[in-house]
Parts: structure tokens; C-alpha cells; sequence
């Protein structure tokens, strides 16, 4: 495939070559006869197991956790290969032999369950081999489904908890012995069994059968032909039409880099032929996409495991998510359109803008969506949520023919569904590994007290070294996010580096809230996709765009600059995620928010009315932070310099678009 290439729109087979190349869980065998009705029916028996637990209520946790791991690992094992460049048409033979112990390992509960309950203290040897087995197999499925970095985080963790006594300093603690590590991942929930497995088994998997559910109805393709027809026309129109399209798509996809594929498909083509450069197009395009998995009301993955972690219902943390939502995309949108009015670009051509009423006439798409805003606000448990969800979405694709969930469609999504859920188990599972390494070692609470140590050390006041915890658990976040899918991400840093932030709080004069600390984390392990040198969904619109990787990232970085900003700014005020604030504070908030914005957006671009000299970029952007600062006076100076910014910018463009009228007339006589 040319990387150069510029068409309208990418076929899926290219598209699904970009996303093996980028995205692990994308990377499998194209299986047939045989193999393919045991996937088929695999997937398929896995779904309905879902639905059958969600609608009529769960098993005890072992043994819903190790049903949902023993589907996981198995269909992994038959799906993808051991190695990224081998055949894709068969199965060798060891990974039968992988998927047969998956089914005796994570079997081996519900089929001893009894037992193994009164069992206290020790395991014997069968039970050795098992729970031995069973972490070499999550390991394994992890490195195929996910990727290496996090397979190795995990046995980094496992060494340390067999090594303990050999360990430098603080990091040195007692040691498991084998048994004992061996008993605490598989026969306790505190290992691979813990709470995201257990989230992975319950809400995260409705959810995405519900994303399922949605594609079938074509909305995907309704979203893409609402943005066009919002944002199509306007300056730079392709651009705004990748954001509003990625917003909207993020609502039902929980990859960064497939959002980026699917879209980007069309978006990136387009922007390229306005004028845009490619590197930016792509930017625009990973910078949208990475941006769906905090687009409320549905988000990514690890968004479900915040229930859990952070003790909060799941409509708080949409409504957290909501204003620095808006502030992110608004970031970008405000950069798209500052650079089209720097080079120039205008919308698209009009018969490329779909029809309104055609448009219109499939808007009822959007009703699922809003059903579940609802029912999360009225009060339903997630699973019966999500439940009502595919029921509604079933119903809503009747009003017309192209949209109808036919049996074949309901069967593909039940399947789809499965397939999509196989690397979130994976990585939960493993991120289990970490989670519960960290709690029989106390290394969180060893980890997060040397960060506050070293800030300490640094800072001259509390406030200073707030600041630079922040700073090191946002390189954490990001550094482990590079090589780590969000959900496992998330679970790594909020048991590990959040202690940290919330450690201080006995010396803040205002706490921070539980929520607003892993909000935190949540930001920067998501924005890692779009992070230098590893940006996988920088990288993979580069395969559209043609254009340089690492420029690519990097400008992809800046356009989500929001993300780098934010987070911080609802730390110092949690009244951005509508925390203890009423409507008049959260509405000043958003207000100089947005305003800091735009100025940040013109400094960085280096565009506002007109061109700005460096200097000019710089008091810009300076004052754009003033106005994100959350602080009385800060806004109130941010705002008079933006008011003086903005004039001068008005009324020194009206004088140079005027010498620009006499040269053009020049030009002509």
C-alpha cells in the first residue's frame, strides 16, 4: 500500500492493514473452514454468556472472572499468532494445546469451587501447576492481544515480588515465595482475578457489545455525514469535520488507533486535498481520535474501572468528564481553524456536502445515545444500562430498511462485540499481575511516598512540590501509556503514582478530590497515543497521510494541548469537573477557560487576525494560561490582556488587509 496515497476513502482492507501494523489487538490470523466456525461459535457463546449474567445476574466473582478469562484466552490463542510475520491461515499446533489448558486452568474453579472456598492458608501441588499455568497463560495472551510493554511491566513486577530481600533501599520487602505469589494472582482476588477482571467481566463487555450493537445500524456513517453537514462548509471544513466525526465515533469505539483508521480514512484525504499540510492532517485526525475515549457519555474502557478505583457512580464521572471534554476538543477546533485562516483554506465545495434532510431523516440514530445518558442520570446499574441499550438500538434500526439489525447483523454484532472485548480481558487480567504485586509488596505506598520525597526535596513550599508530583506522575502516565493500552495504563498508575497526589493532602489547605486524582491519570495515560516517540495513533494516520511520524506526533501533541493543561487545572479546581461548584462558577470556569483557549491556540499557531512575531506568540499563549489558571486574579489580568490582545489584532488587520486591497489592485492594473 502506497503511503502517499490520496483517494477519497481507504477500502477496509487497508484500513484493517493499518491497524495490524499499529494496533496489537488488531493483529490476527484470517482463519477459515473448521477453525472458523470454532471462532464463530466461540465469540458467539462468549456474548451470550455475557448477556445471560448481565440480564439475570452474575455467578460468584471466581467464577465469573474465570469463565470470562477461560473465553479470553482461548479465542486469543486461536485468533493471533505467536508471531506477527508467520502464516494467518492456519492454527499450529501448540496454540491448541494453549487454548486445551486455558479451558483446564480457568475450568479448574468452577469445577472445584467448593474446595477451593474452604481452602485457607496453602495450596497443594495440582493447584501449583494451575495457578503456575495460569499466570504463564495471561502473560502469553497479553504479549499476542495487547502488545510486549505491558507483558514485561507485569514480569518486572512478578521478579520483584520473588526478589524482594534483594531489592535496593525502600524498594526492599520480605519476598514471596513461589506458593505464596502462585496462591495470591489466581486463588485470591487480589491477583489476575481482582477487581479489573472483574470489571472487565461485567461493564466494560455490555458496553462494548452495545458499541457492537450501534455499528450495525450504520451510525458510524451517520456521524461521519452529521459532521460534514455541520462542519463541512465551514473555514477549513474537512479539519472540523475529522473533530466533530471523531468526537461523535469515540462515543462507540475504545481504540484510539482504530478511531483513527476508520475516520481518518476519509477525513485525512480530504484535508490533504483542501491545501492541508499532511502532517497536520494527520495530526488533526490522531489528535480527534484519541480524544473519543474522554468524550462522554460513553467513554473508553478504562473509564468503568474508575467506578471501582475511585468509589464513584458512573454518571459522576461522565459529568467530570464533561467540561474538560469540551475544553479539548475546543482546543483543537480553535487550531484547525486559526491554521486554515493562516493558509487560507476554505470549506468544502457544496456538492460534496451532504443534504440536510437526508440527514435528518436518520437522526433517530442518535436515541440510543441519549437513552443511556438517561438511564445512567435516572439511576440503573450500568449492566441493566447497557442492556437497555442494544435493546433500544434493536428497535430504533427498525424505522428503516438500510438501518435494520437484521438476525445476520444481530449475529455479527454478538461477535464483533466478543472480538473487540478479547484485549481489554487480556490486559486486565495481566494489569491484575501488577495491581496485586503492589498490594502483598506495599510498593505503592513505598513508590508514591518517594515521589512526594523527591518533590519535597525540591520545592520550597507545598504548593511547589504539588506541582512537581504532578509533573512526575504525569511523566509516569505518559511513559507507561506508550507501550500500555489506556485501560492497563490507568490501573497501573492509579495504583502506583496516584498515592502520591493524594498523600498531600493532609498538607493542602484544600483537599484534592479522590476523583479529580484519577481523573488525572486517566488524561495522560490516554494522550500517550498521541506522545512522542511512541505515538501509535500519530503513527497510524501517517499511513493515510503519508506524512512523518514524528512531526506528525508532535504536531498532534500540540493541537491536544488542552490535554497537557487541563488536568492540572481541575486538580488546583475541581470546579471544571462540577465538583462542590454551582452553576454560576462552573459557568465562569468554562467561560475564561475557553478564552484562555483561543489565546493559547493563536500563540501556538502563530495566527490570530493576522500573523504574530514570536513575542506576540508568546505574551498569547502566556496570557492564555493566566485565564486556565484557576484563580480570581489571574483571570481578571488574563482577561484585560486578552481584551488589549484582541484589538490590536483587529485594528492592525483592518491596516494590512487594506495595503493587501491597494497591492492586489496594483497587481491587476
Amino acid at each position: 500500500m502506497s503511503e502517499n496515497k490520496d483517494v477519497e476513502k481507504f477500502t477496509e482492507d487497508e484500513q484493517q492493514e493499518l491497524m495490524q501494523k499499529y494496533d496489537a489487538d488488531s493483529n490476527t490470523r484470517n482463519v477459515t473452514g473448521f477453525v472458523a466456525k470454532l471462532v464463530f461459535f466461540g465469540l458467539l457463546a462468549f456474548s451470550l454468556f455475557q448477556i445471560y449474567t448481565g440480564a439475570f445476574g452474575q455467578y460468584t466473582a471466581y467464577i465469573q472472572r474465570t469463565v470470562h478469562l477461560g473465553f479470553a484466552l482461548s479465542l486469543i490463542f486461536l485468533l493471533f499468532p505467536a508471531r506477527r510475520k508467520t502464516k494467518r491461515d492456519s492454527v499450529p499446533w501448540y496454540d491448541y494445546l494453549l487454548v486445551l489448558l486455558s479451558i483446564i486452568v480457568c475450568g479448574y474453579w468452577p469445577v472445584f469451587y467448593e474446595t477451593l472456598v474452604q481452602q485457607i492458608g496453602s495450596i497443594n501441588t495440582v493447584q501449583m501447576i494451575v495457578g503456575g499455568v495460569a499466570i504463564l497463560l495471561v502473560l502469553e495472551g497479553t504479549r499476542r492481544a495487547v502488545g510486549l510493554p505491558i507483558t514485561i511491566i507485569s514480569i518486572a513486577f512478578l521478579m520483584y515480588a520473588l526478589f524482594g530481600r534483594q531489592m535496593p533501599g525502600m524498594l526492599a520487602h520480605r519476598g514471596l515465595s513461589l506458593e505464596q505469589l502462585i496462591d495470591s494472582m489466581f486463588f485470591t482476588t487480589e491477583g489476575i482475578l481482582g477487581t479489573p477482571l472483574q470489571v472487565s467481566s461485567t461493564y466494560i463487555f455490555l458496553f462494548l457489545l452495545f458499541g457492537a450493537f450501534l455499528v450495525q445500524t450504520g451510525v458510524g456513517t451517520y456521524f461521519n455525514d452529521l459532521a460534514i453537514s455541520l462542519a463541512g462548509r465551514r473555514t477549513g471544513g474537512p479539519a472540523k469535520v475529522a473533530i466533530f466525526s471523531s468526537a461523535l465515533n469515540g462515543t462507540i469505539s475504545g481504540s484510539s488507533v482504530a478511531n483513527t483508521v476508520t475516520t481518518g480514512s476519509y477525513t485525512i484525504p480530504m484535508m490533504k486535498r483542501l491545501g492541508y499540510r499532511r502532517n497536520f492532517a494527520g495530526a488533526v485526525e490522531a489528535a480527534s481520535s484519541t480524544g473519543g475515549q474522554i468524550m462522554p457519555p460513553i467513554m473508553g474502557a478504562a473509564a468503568f474501572l474508575m467506578i471501582e478505583f475511585a468509589g464513584v457512580g458512573y454518571w459522576d464521572i461522565a459529568k467530570a468528564a464533561t467540561i474538560p471534554a469540551i475544553l479539548y476538543f475546543s482546543g483543537i477546533w480553535i487550531m484547525t481553524h486559526l491554521e486554515a485562516k493562516r493558509t487560507g483554506l476554505h470549506g468544502l465545495p457544496e456538492e460534496e456536502i451532504p443534504k440536510k434532510k437526508t440527514v435528518l431523516k436518520k437522526i433517530y440514530l442518535l436515541l440510543p445515545i441519549l437513552a443511556i445518558v438517561y438511564l445512567l442520570f435516572a439511576g440503573f446499574s450500568i449492566e441493566r444500562t447497557a442492556l437497555y441499550g442494544i435493546l433500544i438500538t434493536i428497535a430504533v434500526s427498525m424505522f428503516r430498511k438500510d438501518t435494520r439489525i437484521t438476525p445476520s447483523r444481530f449475529v455479527l454484532a454478538l461477535t464483533s462485540g466478543a472480538r473487540t472485548a478479547l484485549g481489554v480481558a487480556a490486559a486486565t487480567a495481566c494489569a491484575g499481575i501488577i495491581v496485586g504485586v503492589v498490594t502483598k509488596t506495599g510498593l505503592g505506598l513505598k513508590l508514591g511516598n518517594g515521589l512526594v520525597s523527591i518533590a519535597g526535596s525540591l520545592a520550597a513550599n507545598v504548593e511547589m512540590q504539588l506541582m512537581l508530583t504532578l509533573v512526575f506522575t504525569m511523566i509516569t502516565s505518559i511513559i507507561l501509556g506508550m507501550g500500555s493500552p489506556t485501560t492497563a495504563n490507568y490501573i497501573i498508575t492509579s495504583t502506583i503514582a496516584l498515592p502520591a497526589i493524594l498523600a498531600l493532602n493532609d498538607q493542602l489547605e484544600v483537599a484534592i478530590p479522590v476523583l479529580a486524582g484519577h481523573m488525572f491519570v486517566f488524561y495522560f495515560g490516554i494522550v500517550a497515543d498521541i506522545t512522542p516517540p511512541v505515538a501509535l495513533a500519530a503513527f497510524a494516520a501517517t499511513g493515510i497521510s503519508g506524512g512523518e511520524p514524528i512531526r506528525t506526533g508532535f504536531n498532534a501533541s500540540k493541537l491536544a494541548i488542552a490535554a497537557f493543561i487541563i488536568p492540572y487545572m481541575f486538580v488546583l479546581n475541581p470546579q471544571l469537573l462540577m465538583i462542590d461548584a454551582n452553576a454560576t462558577e462552573i459557568g465562569w470556569s468554562l467561560l475564561t477557560a475557553i478564552v484562555g483557549m483561543v489565546a493559547i491556540g493563536a500563540g501556538l499557531i502563530g495566527f490570530w487576525y493576522r500573523r504574530l512575531h514570536w513575542a506576540e506568540r508568546i505574551i498569547t499563549a502566556l496570557t492564555g494560561l493566566m485565564l486556565l489558571y484557576p484563580e480570581g486574579n489571574t483571570d481578571l489580568i488574563g482577561l484585560g490582556l486578552f481584551a488589549v490582545l484582541l484589538i490590536i489584532q483587529i485594528m492592525t488587520r483592518t491596516d494590512k488587509g487594506q495595503k493587501n486591497k491597494v497591492k492586489e489592485a496594483s497587481s491587476a492594473g
